[in-house]
Formats: C-alpha cells, structure tokens, sequence
C-alpha cells in the first residue's frame, strides 16, 4: 500500500517539482507506516528519487508518452496505482498536474485537494492545510474518500533529502485514447522555468521599453533566477507571453519575486503572492506593490538596478 507520487520531467530528466513531491510522499508515507513509489515517464536514470525518499520507481518507457499527455498520464498513473495498492496519490501544483488531477481523480474515484502546503496534521482523519483566496488564506481540509490525491503547492515543502535509495522496475500500462495532445512551442530553452525558479525577477511598464531588459536579464544571470513580467508587457510584445505571471498568466511560489517598474494591480498580486519574500524597485511610492512586498526601494530602477547588480557581483567574488 505505497504512497504513489508521480514525478514531472522534461527531456528525460527530473524537474525541481518532481524533487519536492517525492520529498513531501516520504513525509506522507513515514506518517501512514508504509513506502513511497514513484512512477516516471521516459527519465533517463531514476535513482536521484531515492535521495528523496523514494523506495521504488515504476519507469514507463513509451514513446507515445514522451510529451506529457494528460489522458495518457492519468491512465498510467491509474494503473500504477491499482498495482501498488495505492490509496494516497502526491502530485504538484504545476499548469501539468493540475490538468491531469481531476481526470486521475475520475479514474480512482479519488478525493483531491489542491494547493497543499503542508504535510498532512492527522491521517484519521485525512486532513491537509491548504492555500484559499489566491494565497491570502489557510484552510483545513479533511479528504473522506478511500482514494487520496495530493497537489502540493510549488517551493512550500521544500526539497528533504534522506539516506535511501531507490529499485527500478519497467511498467508497461496499457495506453488506449491520448485524446488531444498540446505542444508548448512559446518555451525559452537553456533557463531556468519560473515553475522550478527559487528566484524570479520580473519587469513592468517602468522599464520603458523592450531596448531597457537587458539590465533585469543580467541581474536574474547574477541570482541564477528566472525572469518574468507583467501582462502589460506581455500584452505589448515586449516579453515573450510565456514570462508573464500573475492570476492571468503563470503562478509564483518562489523563495524570492523582485518586481521592477511594476505598480502591482490586484491581479499580478494575486498570482504571486506564494512567494517567501517579495522585494519591489518603483519610483512611485504610492504604489500598490509596496503595500504587499517585504522589501521596497523607491528610487528610479535604471539606477538602482545597476548599483544592485555590482553589489552582488563584488559579494559573489568574495565567497
């Protein structure tokens, strides 16, 4: 009666997500006395899951599944979960999961909670904490059905290593219809995701222009951070659409968002308020931003940025 915990990849290798779910089924598993199996589609070496409190990893190998497909996933995942018993299902809180959650639930008859932050505080019974309200609120949610499945929320649990290891299997299930497929083809390559990034730095309408991005591009270079902006610029063509976030773009839970030039209308608050720490740069000090941030600096971003950015150089040389 394993915990079953499916892991995202791309291109054969794990996403950080991936990390964090397998870390949060160990911490699920430890609590109902039992393993944690993961099921991977197409990854090139699985073992990485057994730092991660993975004992056993079903690797599905198929080239139809290779790009993810939520009626192919949701059909696998259904049948690794009859072949191991399974009652509890973790799954993230990415665009993916949230997707292939509700067919999955479908398939198990399955009860699922999404946007956990915690692991569960009683198991009987079964009952999670929960973001409501795009983040501005917690709420306890107890799951009464005999199959349970999990999203947790991206960056909340936290990547927790152990000392195990983990056995490979090949698991062949028997795929019918994919039904529609969808090809992202609006995707930077060689950076980091704003999905997987633990620091985000995102740019608004203050920066005046397309010409003027090179500066929050360089600093999200010194951070080792994503970069990210506001529907305005998005809109404009400035940005590519797949940077913007916010409650009408993509959603930020990372440890660090540094907003740039943006003033903070309640929808791009709304979608990245799960961040840890929020730091806006804006010249106006009546900004809405400021209200929600952590950090502020008023001043004017082509001065601050650059004076940010060789502090950090000149910090990083020192280490």
């Amino acid at each position: 009666m394993s915990v079953l915990v499916y892991t995202e990849s791309e291109q054969g290798k794990f996403k950080k997500a991936a990390l964090e779910v397998a870390s949060y089924a160990k911490a699920v598993a430890t609590q109902l006395g039992t393993t944690v199996t993961a099921i991977a589609f197409n990854v090139n070496d699985a073992s990485i899951l057994g730092t991660y409190g993975v004992d056993k990893v079903l690797n599905v190998s198929n080239e139809k599944l290779t790009a993810f497909n939520a009626n192919g996933y949701a059909q696998a995942i259904k049948q690794a979960a009859e072949k191991e018993g399974t009652k509890v299902v973790i799954l993230s809180s990415s665009a993916d999961s949230k997707y292939l959650a509700p067919l999955l639930a479908v398939h198990l008859n399955a009860g699922y909670a999404s946007n956990v932050i915690a692991a569960p505080s009683n198991t009987a019974p079964f009952t999670v904490k929960r973001t409501a309200f795009t983040n501005k609120a917690f709420e306890m949610t107890t799951i009464n059905t005999d199959v349970k499945i999990i999203g947790v929320s991206n960056n909340a649990f936290g990547l927790v290593e152990s000392n195990g290891s983990a056995s490979a299997e090949a698991f062949s299930p028997s795929i019918s219809d994919l039904g529609v497929t969808v090809e992202s083809v609006d995707k930077a390559s060689n950076k980091v995701s704003i999905a997987d990034a633990d620091i985000v730095v995102s740019g608004g309408r203050g920066l005046k222009g397309p010409e003027n991005w090179g500066m929050v591009e360089e600093l999200a270079s010194v951070l080792g951070a994503a970069t990210a902006c506001s529907k305005p610029v998005s809109d404009l063509g400035w940005r590519p659409h797949s940077e913007h976030v916010g409650q009408t773009g993509k959603p930020v839970a990372s440890n660090l968002y540094i907003a740039i030039g943006i003033s903070g209308a309640i929808q791009h608050l709304a979608g990245i308020n799960a961040s840890k720490v929020k730091v806006v740069i804006n010249t106006d000090a009546e900004a809405p931003f400021f209200k929600a941030a952590d950090y502020g600096v008023v001043g004017d971003a082509f001065v601050v940025v650059p004076q940010l950015i060789e502090k950090l150089k000149a910090f990083k040389a020192q280490q």
